[in-house]
């Protein structure tokens, strides 16, 4: 049955394998380098094209296997389930009719990163414009504020801003650090969050945790830093973290975390100086029924 839409006339029921052509694709280490992307020209796409590739349920861009039904309204393979095999245009059954010619439509285009408004002037093949963008160096950061579902996104100058003005974080600059946690009943904090502190060092911004959480069935303390950039770059800088009292200390050494990475994921990796709360109470002092911790720690470059 033919659709009507010459686009669509060499569709066939048979499951045949779509392949992104090999030979035409950029390799993303010339991801932002001007000289790599004069070579390939912007190649202009109209809407009504990327109209076509835009799936009608989820409005995300499709790709292969690309479904239709017998009038050739499409969607993409992640969305049939959900649509239970009938149409969402017209609700006529969708059978196992994949659209070939569409798929191959975009195997030719090239379009460039999403990110483009941030910097990113790489143009790329349709298929592998998807794994660019999961890795591109100039896609933004999202707040890294805990304690809050803050939804803003932006580069880091942006998210300085951000936090000082939206979250009034208290912000330093040295690379080294004293910080005072106080809580007069430690016991009703399973889950507190203290305020977040950012640190101006060496150039770049350090962001300092330290909160209660649930460590198993042990209540434990942890506090960790993390870097405000990508992991590349916080690999050049390491921190250490002291708590003690009663003339006992503890001790951690290690490397700031990416804000790429969660706060929760840190957290949750146990990446950082952990305290036991019976071990937090007695480096307190008193009757251990107010907790009382002094944090130092001081952040350096590595050679």
């Amino acid at each position: 049955m033919a659709s009507g839409n010459p686009l669509f006339d060499d569709l066939q029921s048979k499951p045949e394998a779509i392949d992104p052509p090999q030979n035409d694709i950029m390799d993303c280490e010339f991801v932002n380098d001007p000289t790599q992307a004069a070579i390939k020209p912007n190649v202009a796409v109209s809407s009504s094209v990327r109209e076509l590739l835009e799936c009608p349920v989820c409005l995300n861009a499709m790709y292969p296997p690309i479904h239709q039904c017998s009038n050739g309204h499409t969607l993409c393979s992640g969305c049939k389930p959900r649509v239970h095999n009938r149409c969402p245009t017209c609700r006529h059954e969708l059978g196992n009719i994949r659209c070939l010619a569409l798929e191959k439509v975009a195997a030719s285009l090239e379009l460039p990163c999403k990110y483009q408004s941030f910097g990113c002037i790489g143009i790329y093949p349709y298929y592998s414009k998807l794994k660019h963008e999961s890795q591109c160096s100039y896609r933004p950061y999202s707040c890294p504020y805990a304690g809050s579902e803050c939804t803003v996104i932006g580069d880091i100058p942006y998210l300085v801003s951000h936090l000082k003005d939206d979250h009034k974080v208290d912000m330093h600059n040295g690379c080294t650090f004293n910080h005072r946690y106080v809580k007069s009943n430690p016991h009703e904090v399973e889950n507190a969050t203290w305020m977040l502190t950012v640190f101006s060092c060496f150039g770049q911004y350090f962001c300092l945790h330290f909160e209660a959480f649930q460590l198993g069935i042990s209540p434990v303390y942890i506090a960790f830093l993390r870097f405000m950039g990508d992991d590349d770059e916080a690999k050049n800088y390491s921190y250490s973290l002291e708590v003690g009292g009663n003339g006992r200390k503890m001790i951690w050494q290690g490397v700031p975390r990416s804000i790429r990475d969660s706060h929760r994921k840190v957290r949750d990796s146990f990446d950082g100086l952990i305290i036991q709360r019976n071990m937090a109470l007695f480096f307190s002092g008193g009757d251990r029924k107010e907790l009382k911790l002094r944090v130092t720690g001081r952040i350096w470059k590595e050679q």
